[in-house]
């Protein structure tokens, strides 16, 4: 009664035929890519390799960070340069994933960092925060947002208060 069931997928030269198909799979390829990406930055920051972790993102990245104690940078060149004395400073840095969304080209990735800061006698901090990320066709990381809270930071280099 003019009811059309569909039982397979139509054929690609069919008239009416939806491009979903194709159009889903360039999606999951680019996740896949931005998944990858991704997960390969974050590596390459748990194995405090400088290179590898410049090597992971664009020659025009951006690092932002929403943090008053964070300081921004754009260009990989610049990221480069200020990997050493970061890694340096912020000794045993490590970045649990707790939780990594996908769309497209962009990822939200929830980590809880911790580490011994040297700068501060090697007082160690455990923070939770949020990097907002996106990927190039190249699978190299473009840009980096940052989330984290600079004042528990400082709760925890004050050390522990009266009464903890």
């Amino acid at each position: 009664m003019g009811r059309r069931v569909l039982t397979a997928v139509p054929s690609p030269d069919a008239p009416d035929a939806p491009d979903a198909p194709d159009a889903s799979t360039d999606a999951a390829r680019v996740e896949e890519r931005t998944r990858a990406a991704v997960l390969r930055y974050l590596g390459a920051l748990n194995r405090h390799d400088a290179d590898l972790i410049a090597g992971c993102v664009a020659e025009d990245f951006v690092n932002e960070h929403t943090s008053a104690m964070g300081r921004g940078v754009t260009g990989r060149a610049a990221y480069r340069e200020r990997l050493d004395g970061f890694l340096a400073d912020f000794d045993g840095l490590r970045y649990e994933l707790e939780d990594l969304v996908v769309r497209d080209v962009r990822a939200v990735l929830a980590y809880r960092m911790s580490f011994r800061l040297v700068s501060a006698g090697n007082a160690p901090v455990r923070i939770r925060g949020v990097f907002r990320l996106w990927v190039g066709a190249d699978g190299l990381v473009t840009r980096r947002v940052d989330y984290w809270d600079g004042a528990e930071v400082s709760r925890q280099l004050a050390g522990p208060s009266p009464g903890d």
